[in-house]
């Protein structure tokens, strides 16, 4: 999943950052409210986790910029602000979770997973198709009954697609999934990604539409 962090401490963001990153997310960071609207304008997030006292004004103002225009990306808000009703006054602005600081990064990983599942429809933690399990709270996967050794891109790529099961995935969307903005992207990266997923996960498991896309089905 591609996050959005919108926090201006640079040894909190730098914190969040690794940690994320080692549950296996993508993260992009911005400080001020101007580049999170920027970079939510041009790019899909599964989730934004977002501070309130930002250099250029407050957080709130990006959280209803999003719901203004009918964005229903999933709302962290992270803050020291901790009186009962700014938590009201943040929820009731359209954010789906509220976290006081000092947080745990474990929680505020977990927080995120509760919150995408809702989004997308998800109730259930493990998914299944054929002989691959996907269990969405230890963002592991298995196949045959034994851990599959997926990458962190890899396990991206299975969890999008089973997650959006029997609908077709474009490349493109794979894409925004998997990488930021500094990251390089090489030209053939989604098809070495995609091979490597069939060697682990048997070759049925992904089915690709020539040019059009990539979909996992009869996912329970």
């Amino acid at each position: 999943m591609r996050i959005l962090l919108v926090e201006d401490d640079a040894l909190l963001g730098d914190a969040v950052c690794e940690g994320l990153r080692q549950q296996s997310y993508v993260v992009d960071w911005v400080r001020d409210t101007g580049a999170a609207l920027a970079a939510l304008s041009t790019s899909s997030f599964s989730a934004l986790v977002l501070d309130l006292g930002l250099p250029d004004g407050d957080g709130l103002g990006v959280l209803r910029w999003l719901r203004q225009n009918g964005r229903a990306t999933p709302v962290v808000i992270v803050t020291a602000r901790d009186r009962v009703s700014d938590r009201i006054g943040g929820l009731d602005a359209g954010a789906d979770d509220y976290l006081i600081k000092p947080f745990d990064i474990d929680e505020l990983g977990a927080r995120l997973r509760a919150i995408t599942r809702r989004a997308q429809g998800c109730a259930e933690s493990v998914l299944t198709a054929g002989d691959v399990i996907l269990d969405l709270r230890q963002r592991s996967v298995t196949y045959l009954g034994a851990p599959a050794p997926l990458t962190a891109r890899e396990y991206a790529v299975v969890e999008l697609l089973m997650r959006k099961s029997g609908c077709l995935v474009t490349r493109g969307e794979i894409e925004e999934e998997l990488y930021g903005f500094d990251d390089h992207i090489a030209s053939n990266a989604i098809e070495v990604h995609i091979h490597n997923l069939r060697r682990k996960l048997g070759a049925h498991f992904i089915t690709n539409l020539k040019g059009r896309g990539y979909r996992v089905e009869n996912v329970r």
